[in-house]
């Protein structure tokens, strides 16, 4: 048995949910897919998938095999890199995980550069909004929002995105304009936003000068989603007024179907980050793809340049 070819096909089935998907993800045979897989739990003497007509589902012991697995692996192929990376080709493969509508609107369009530009760079794009374990899932890194936590991760900052509060042209013409954040609760419909990990709801964050305004949606009426793409598609539909990136409104504010309100009230920006291991910072491979993510981000910081006067006491002059 090619042990480290069965390790490969084990994992291309976790991830893929089926010995077929497998095969055709590796351009081999589904019978050798079954053979390997079979030499692999005689091997180990456990069950490593339990299989229906259905579907394949990774056993107990199979999920402590998986995230093993996928670490050695990602070891093996970061060795494999060395050589190729020290004559500025990188090679070998980076999982990244990235929330949907960053990957949707910002990430992936601009991939196929990445790809011309490093061909041997495989990469895993998981979408998902959910808490990533990078070292124990064996995930290369993260784009995140919010501010760094974890101490024992490297983060490199992307962007500071920006705000605006928004609603449906036709709700506007039906229920009139807001002029103060304190209509949301008296007058208006509120399009809120919750975590659908932990539920929560996210207030609306108004500053104006010295003068900061919370609104919580919990005490306006109306609907709650937990997915970006479907919350500013409640706002441009006319269920009310919310929050949500200016990027991801720009198309609609074009067409006229989504208005700006309250443009005098700012949200502060919200921090994105690329996050990493600090185990993974010499990788040739994730530096070149830190560094390109970076410049993709570039066009949507809003974070304001430092003052004249600050630059020269930052640099020392």
């Amino acid at each position: 048995m090619d042990q480290l070819q069965a390790l490969r096909v084990f994992v291309r089935i976790a991830e893929s949910g089926g010995f077929s998907k497998a095969a055709d993800a590796l351009n081999v045979p589904r019978a050798t897919v079954s053979k390997l897989i079979q030499e692999l739990e005689t091997h180990l003497r456990v069950r490593l998938f339990q299989r229906s007509t259905r579907r394949v589902v990774v056993t107990e012991e199979g999920q402590v095999y998986y995230h093993n697995a996928v670490k050695l692996l990602a070891d093996i192929d970061e060795m494999d890199g060395l050589f190729a990376d020290s004559h500025g080709n990188p090679r070998g493969r980076i999982r990244v995980d990235i929330g949907s509508s960053l990957a949707n609107l910002i990430l992936l369009p601009h991939l196929p550069a990445f790809r011309k530009r490093y061909p041997e760079i495989q990469l895993d794009v998981g979408v998902s909004d959910r808490q990533v374990d990078l070292i124990g899932e064996g995930v290369d890194c993260v784009i995140r929002g919010g501010e760094l936590t974890d101490m024992s991760l490297v983060a490199r900052r992307l962007a500071g995105l920006e705000w605006g509060t928004y609603a449906g042209s036709s709700y506007l013409a039906e229920r009139g304009t807001p002029s103060h954040p304190d209509d949301l609760l008296a007058r208006h419909e509120v399009v809120g936003y919750f975590s659908s990990l932990s539920g929560r709801v996210f207030p609306l964050l108004f500053e104006q000068g010295d003068e900061t305004i919370t609104v919580d949606p919990k005490g306006a009426r109306g609907v709650f989603v937990n997915e970006s793409t479907a919350h500013l598609t409640s706002l441009v539909s006319g269920l009310g007024v919310g929050q949500t990136f200016s990027f991801m409104a720009q198309p609609w504010l074009k067409n006229g179907d989504l208005v700006q309100v309250l443009p005098h009230w700012k949200r502060p920006l919200h921090p994105m980050h690329i996050v990493f291991p600090q185990s993974k910072y010499n990788s040739a491979r994730l530096k070149v793809f830190v560094d390109w993510v970076i410049e993709v981000f570039r066009p949507y910081d809003s974070t304001p340049a430092p003052s004249h006067a600050y630059a020269l006491r930052a640099s020392g002059s």
